[in-house]
């Protein structure tokens, strides 16, 4: 199963073929993690599946046609200072946001293509969207899914990870404690947890690969 890892550098795709590029855009859609990259005037050059989705109407950063810009007036200046330390070859993690809606991004300069100093450009700038939540609705399903949880089971990880009591799980789904602390103790039994947090880390350090997932929980979602 690991032959293409032990290939011959002659099979590998040369660096700046189409074959590679194309390549690295496919990898990098298979990342949950919301990355983009932003030329020297803030005017996106690539943007991957998870940005996309990360950025709806409600998120710290907003693009406006192809220009990357701050959603909240007071988080104009931090974002335009990290894009500005970046081109300077410095790491920034800037806050934006607040409440709920509040994420790190975090601000890495690339460097400079021969190309790009060429054209006078300036090096491109890769953003790198933190999570607004601790565990995305699609790492707990795909999770859910590889220890064989139940439907009721798969609802009640979801809301512990957002930090929900079971009390109040109860309240909203309209059943009995015992019946939360039941499935609880289920889900604890399939994946061999010792504990909610513990539980609850299990999601949370997922690897960000979950793209594939994408296509049947749309479809579970109709």
């Amino acid at each position: 199963m690991f032959e293409s890892l032990t290939a011959p550098a002659s099979t590998m795709p040369e660096p700046g073929s189409a074959q590679l590029s194309a390549c690295l855009t496919r990898m990098l859609d298979e990342i949950d993690y919301g990355m983009l990259l932003v030329g020297a005037d803030a005017q996106l050059l690539y943007c991957n599946h998870a940005a996309r989705q990360e950025l709806d109407g409600a998120h710290p950063l907003q693009l406006i046609g192809r220009s990357l810009r701050a959603l909240r007036p007071q988080d104009v200046l931090p974002l335009q200072d990290a894009l500005d330390s970046a081109q300077r070859g410095l790491r920034r993690l800037v806050t934006l946001g607040n409440g709920v809606q509040r994420v790190s991004v975090s601000v890495v300069p690339l460097p400079e293509s021969a190309a790009e100093k060429a054209r006078g450009e300036g090096p491109a700038t890769l953003l790198v969207l933190g999570k607004r939540q601790v565990c995305e609705q699609l790492s707990v399903h795909g999770f859910a899914r590889s220890v064989n949880l139940t439907p009721a089971e798969t609802r009640v990880l979801e809301l512990l990870c957002s930090g929900v009591r079971p009390t109040a799980i109860a309240r909203q789904q309209n059943v009995a404690v015992s019946t939360v602390r039941t499935q609880i103790g289920s889900i604890r039994a399939k994946t061999g947890a010792g504990s909610i947090s513990e539980l609850v880390r299990q999601v949370a350090v997922l690897p960000p690969l979950v793209g594939a997932l994408r296509g049947a929980f749309v479809m579970g979602a109709r």
